[in-house]
């Protein structure tokens, strides 16, 4: 075990969840957690989307939902961070509770709904990263704010505002949390949505900015050839799969595991890698894909991998494991790689249908 599994994190699991969640963003910010000295292993590097990746381990949206800490995010040992859901507008999101740990299940529950502090200061914050000429490479997530009228126009306001501060964007269109969130996955729908987004983002890159889709993992077979095909057809740059699953598994044994939200972690590895190699094989390889869902170890990075995607992301884990986990599991992707005598981790994508 760990120094954070043994000692911290039976300190953080005395809180309230959301009360740990802002104590380790106030952590990171503050630098009292080590910074990863771990040499990177070369076996690691991938370029996507013309962007040079260390590692092909990310953090996943939802933690450092207001840009607070991204660079410190990475000086744990990620190879990528994920900042957001940001919304146009604050909101404060649902009534609480709203985050649930369940533990017996390495599990989280959260129906937080977008609350974040806004566009403006989540833009500002990504600036100032590139006026000091900070490294590393950082997305941002996008939502709709709960109570608008035009989804797509809230889609555009973000991609106008932050296409040249992100390293990449991404529309969040599978959060459960946020009513008529999912109805954005219907082709017809998504067609719309996409074709606005991808000009917003044409019309006001100054640098190579890729846009791409987050998707739930409670999708039909049908669902996820229709948005590959929509995908494909407007050469979008990227998928994320998946987002968090409204699905409940009747292993589980948490004593909250039928309040209402989003499940993450453990269980959702299964069904979210299913959905992942789907999408790949629909799409034929032809967009790169980042895998998330249940990761907390480099065999399941590697299995995410082998099933199609190009980079991966965790959230719940790190809550589990601590922020070393990202160094763990790099370590062990690459002792992955080479057992099966791969000389790159690019070399191993979609290794599963090949």
């Amino acid at each position: 075990m760990s120094f954070y599994e043994k000692i911290l994190a039976p300190l953080f699991f005395c809180l309230e969840p959301e009360d740990a969640h802002w104590l380790g963003i106030a952590a990171l910010k503050s630098g009292l957690l080590l910074n990863s000295q771990a040499d990177e292993d070369t076996i690691l590097n991938i370029e996507v989307w013309e962007k040079k990746f260390s590692n092909p381990v990310g953090l996943a949206a939802g933690f450092d939902k207001n840009a607070e800490a991204p660079d410190a995010i990475i000086r744990q040992g990620f190879g990528f961070a994920e900042v957001g859901t940001v919304t146009p507008l604050a909101q404060p999101g649902n009534s609480k509770p709203r985050l649930f740990r369940l533990n017996e299940d390495k599990a989280i529950i959260n129906r937080l709904g977008f609350n974040n502090h806004g566009l403006k200061p989540f833009r500002a914050k990504l600036e100032k990263r590139r006026r000091v000429g900070a490294s590393g490479i950082v997305g941002a997530n996008m939502g709709k704010n709960k109570n608008s009228d035009d989804a797509i126009l809230d889609y555009v306001t973000l991609i106008e505002a932050l296409v040249n501060v992100a390293d990449y964007l991404v529309m969040n269109i599978s959060s459960p949390n946020t009513p008529g969130l999912r109805d954005l996955q219907g082709r017809d729908q998504l067609e719309e949505l996409i074709a606005a987004a991808l000009k917003a983002r044409n019309d006001n890159a100054k640098q190579n900015c890729p846009l791409l889709l987050k998707v739930a993992p409670d999708l039909s077979d049908q669902d996820v050839k229709d948005i590959s095909d929509v995908a494909i057809q407007f050469k979008i740059d990227g998928i994320i799969a998946t987002n968090t699953t409204l699905d409940r598994p009747e292993y589980l044994q948490s004593e909250y595991r039928q309040e209402s939200g989003g499940l993450s972690g453990r269980p959702v590895y299964e069904p979210s890698t299913h959905i992942l190699g789907e999408f790949y094989k629909c799409t034929e390889g032809k967009i790169p894909l980042i895998g998330v869902g249940g990761i907390s170890s480099g065999f399941d990075a590697y299995e995410k991998i082998k099933s199609g995607a190009s980079l991966v992301q965790l959230y719940t884990a790190m809550i589990y494991r601590g922020p070393g986990i990202a160094v763990k599991i790099r370590n062990e992707l690459a002792e992955c790689l080479r057992k099966d005598r791969y000389t790159s981790v690019g070399n191993a994508v979609g290794a599963n249908f090949h």
